[in-house]
């Protein structure tokens, strides 16, 4: 497992999949190094990329001055019932990368019945 702040000073020369509703995106760093976010789905649950807030290419062969994860829970039953579809649990996860040239918000979104994990995964990808 990797912190979402190792991607801090690499430089990017591809990321792969980043469009809304995935649930996996690929980062290549120039070295080599590969760094994916990505859900384990499980029963009962569902976590996907719902947003991408910026350009993409802002992102690309410069170096990344942040890279911040955050996350918002809201368990409110009364809430989540009228408004989000019966789900006893709901996770938004926000992934903020900022380089020199702009920055970019990838928002996640997690639920299930709260037996499940909504976390998003952050991996170094080795062979």
């Amino acid at each position: 497992m990797a912190k979402f702040n190792d991607l801090e000073g690499k430089i990017l020369t591809q990321i792969d999949v980043a469009e809304q509703f995935s649930d996996q995106i690929c980062f290549v760093c120039n070295n080599g190094d590969r760094y994916q976010l990505l859900h384990y789905q499980n029963c009962c649950e569902s976590v996907y990329l719902s947003d991408i807030t910026g350009d993409i290419n802002d992102l690309l062969n410069t170096p990344i001055l942040l890279a911040e994860e955050r996350d918002s829970n809201d368990t409110d039953i009364n809430w989540l019932n009228k408004n989000s579809g019966n789900y006893d649990s709901e996770t938004f996860t926000f992934y903020t990368i900022r380089t020199i040239k702009g920055s970019v918000d990838l928002r996640w979104y997690g639920s299930s019945n709260g037996y499940y994990s909504e976390k998003v995964d952050f991996e170094k990808v080795t062979d």
